[in-house]
């Protein structure tokens, strides 16, 4: 079976603002027969529903789950199949456009038999618009791709549009999380963050973004940055 490219990007934000592709390739080297497996049989069996048909209901979705988080830009999934083993009773969405990271967190989710997980294999920018309003108590983006020439600063995930929209999905007292080993990106955050009045930054000393939570499990990609020389920061935000 021929997998099926996710959309090419176009418009989504709610004030009409025209966003570019916020990611580069979506396939690497070839799936193995048991990746490709799970991919044509267990991923449209918890995909999310097309955000193309409008408002998505969270509670058909996860009837039981006391809450709703989303992850964006999973990569291989590591820290959602974490979130997900640790936390049976919330609901996990997670959206990648990369099938190769789709197909690893599969393989979790089949291995570990987690029912709490929900893919968007794609574009995040769709699912975040068709989320109703107040209805996550936490959004992770974790080492997005941090695009360093200035010339592609329009394609970072975080943006003023982005504060906004995550500003209209958590409920108060919310959490969004964001993780980079990328000074740059770190401080772009921040300076995000500061015009979004609708959040606070947590830390009080800089020990609180240098340490990473007991919570938030170390990833591959972490590991791997931090061997480089490149440690690096977790920033955390309550939804005021």
């Amino acid at each position: 079976m021929t997998i099926a490219s996710p959309e090419k990007s176009r418009a989504y934000s709610a004030d009409g603002a025209y966003l570019p592709a916020l990611y580069g390739r979506t396939k690497g080297y070839p799936l193995r027969q048991r990746q490709q497996a799970l991919v044509d049989e267990l991923l449209p069996q918890i995909s999310t529903p097309d955000p193309e048909r409008g408002e998505i209901d969270l509670k058909a979705m996860f009837p039981a789950a006391r809450a709703v988080e989303l992850e964006i830009g999973f990569g291989g999934g590591e820290h959602l199949a974490w979130q997900a083993a640790h936390n049976p009773d919330t609901g996990f969405i997670g959206a990648e456009p990369f099938i190769n990271g789709v197909a690893q967190l599969l393989q979790k989710i089949d291995a570990e038999s987690l029912e709490n997980i929900r893919v968007r294999h794609g574009d995040a920018r769709p699912l975040i618009e068709a989320l109703p309003a107040a209805s996550l108590s936490r959004i992770y983006v974790l080492h997005p791709d941090p695009w360093p020439k200035k010339r592609h600063f329009k394609r970072r995930m975080i943006s003023p549009w982005f504060f906004a929209e995550a500003a209209r999905l958590l409920k108060s007292g919310g959490e969004l999380r964001v993780a980079s080993d990328i000074p740059d990106y770190v401080r772009w955050t921040l300076m995000h963050a500061r015009d979004a009045p609708a959040f606070a930054w947590t830390a009080e000393r800089a020990a609180d973004w240098r340490t990473r939570p007991d919570d938030w499990p170390q990833t591959r990609y972490e590991a791997k940055a931090r061997r480089e020389g490149r440690p690096p920061a977790y920033l955390k935000f309550r939804r005021t």
